[in-house]
């Protein structure tokens, strides 16, 4: 509702793109500078501008200098949504949430301290995908984690909550709690309950088993959790079941997402489409529809982890393409959100809507002027730069999928790993190889730098599931000699 009230005609979205090489100007950047120093209140430390937003939608409790900056700051938001034609109230509502607040400033920061870049570079990344634990109660064969049973040195307690702090100061607006599974780990729920104290966006994402239980989705909701993704491999419980290893684990994912609608969550179903489940597509959008789920993730396969020991189940680019293709077509039809974290999405999404659509990340499809002009700044894979993952141990990677060990926050500080010369990899697009790195879509696409690496040992390779490097695809099956299992054709209605 609120995204509707500030949508901006073609007139605001040319206003936005002159605001943004103004913002680029060194004597703005030296004040952004200014406004993103750190300020210590209460205990927290914040940068200036996070606690003068917090100022302008009501809260009172902000350090003095605050009480000094927020009346040109409200002057300033006056003039600037009358430039960009917008109301200012939804944009109040909108930053009424600590989450978008703290995106807002980690942005201003990065031109601060970067200038204006495409891709933009990031002082820390809009959301981290913590996999909190190895331990599992299921045993999926195309497990990216490898998991089951916990590590012997995972984080403890302490070390969990000192890195939430971290993260918090670093300015990371989002963290979504995964696995293993999450919940089953005795510190899930002192650390959710930490992560929301913070302002934190928290997120989970799950295998739904424990979701089934009523009780224990209400107690998730009272502690703040917002976003709830359950993965279910097919409509058919059977052939979910055999996914993951354990009879009985459809009926409790289904089971946990129907809880999660039924309790108000932001809920989606996750699906990570293979050879071995393509034909189910539809019925899982049935599925959702029938459910009440309003998103639908469908995750690349990328083999990693499990996921190594069955490479033939991975599709072929024409394959992807065609099924991209369908899925984009499916949201329009069925009017739900259903998005793909293949890069190559934001390409196929360009191409069917005559550059109408864009999917500059992950997470939405938009058609409003203003995401259109933001998408090279923020479009396309977003490992290492919009996001990072946490390993059980505390290593930190550029992506759940990319298991590459950057360093250590029981040993460096976020920032240091985060500034890592081996991250800049993922910042720079001129620096692919490959088709990737002169493609016309690279600002919005990129390629999915977990394929290249899992693939070809280098992320800056091109990714083969692409259709415009299907002769890469060709020359791995060829060396591998591993994509020959005979599975049912790809099948659409």
């Amino acid at each position: 509702m609120v995204e509707k009230k500030i949508e901006s005609s073609g007139s605001g979205a040319g206003a936005l793109i002159a605001a943004i090489r103004i913002l680029n100007r060194g004597a703005v950047r030296w004040a952004l500078r200014l406004l993103t120093k750190e300020v210590e209140f209460n205990g927290e430390r914040k940068p200036l501008m996070e606690w003068v937003l917090a100022k302008y939608v009501g809260e009172e409790q902000c350090p003095t200098v605050t009480h000094f900056v927020a009346p040109f700051f409200e002057m300033g938001m006056k003039l600037a949504t009358a430039w960009l034609h917008a109301d200012e109230e939804p944009i109040k509502e909108l930053l009424s949430d600590p989450a978008i607040r703290r995106g807002i400033v980690t942005t201003l920061r990065g031109i601060a301290l970067f200038g204006v870049t495409t891709p933009q570079k990031l002082p820390a990344p809009f959301f981290i995908v913590w996999n909190f634990t190895n331990a599992c109660n299921l045993k999926c064969i195309h497990c990216y984690q490898n998991a089951g049973k916990p590590l012997p040195n995972e984080l403890t307690l302490e070390e969990k909550l000192r890195v939430v702090k971290e993260l918090d100061e670093a300015g990371v607006p989002a963290i979504a709690l995964s696995g293993g599974e999450p919940t089953v780990h005795r510190d899930f729920w002192p650390v959710l309950a930490e992560i929301s104290r913070r302002g934190f966006y928290p997120a989970i994402a799950t295998n739904g088993t424990t979701f089934a239980n009523l009780e224990f989705a209400e107690r998730a909701k009272k502690l703040g959790l917002r976003y709830v993704e359950i993965s279910i491999d097919a409509a058919d419980p059977a052939v979910h079941d055999k996914f993951r290893g354990v009879p009985g684990a459809w009926s409790k994912a289904v089971q946990g997402l129907r809880n999660a609608v039924k309790l108000g969550f932001s809920a989606a179903l996750a699906f990570t489409v293979t050879k071995f489940n393509i034909h189910e597509v539809d019925k899982i959008l049935d599925l959702a529809q029938e459910i009440g789920v309003k998103r639908v993730v469908f995750f690349n396969f990328i083999p990693v982890g499990r996921g190594r020991e069955n490479l033939e189940i991975d599709l072929s680019p024409e394959e992807r393409e065609e099924f991209l293709r369908h899925i984009y077509k499916e949201m329009k039809k069925r009017k739900m959100e259903i998005i793909s974290t293949a890069p190559q999405y934001g390409r196929v999404v360009n191409q069917l809507s005559n550059g109408e659509d864009v999917s500059p990340t992950h997470f939405v499809v938009a058609n409003d002027p203003i995401t259109r002009e933001l998408t090279e700044f923020i479009g396309g894979c977003g490992a290492g730069r919009v996001y990072a993952a946490i390993e059980p141990e505390g290593t930190l990677t550029p992506c759940v999928f990319l298991p590459y060990p950057v360093g250590n926050l029981r040993t460096k500080s976020f920032w240091d790993i985060w500034m890592d010369p081996f991250m800049e990899n993922f910042r720079d697009r001129d620096r692919l190889e490959g088709f990737c790195g002169k493609c016309p879509y690279k600002l919005i696409c990129g390629g999915c730098r977990a394929r290249a690496y899992n693939y070809f040992g280098d992320v800056l390779a091109p990714d083969p599931g692409c259709i415009y490097n299907s002769a890469e695809w060709r020359k791995l099956t060829e060396d591998l000699a591993k994509i020959k299992v005979k599975i049912s054709p790809l099948v659409f209605k």
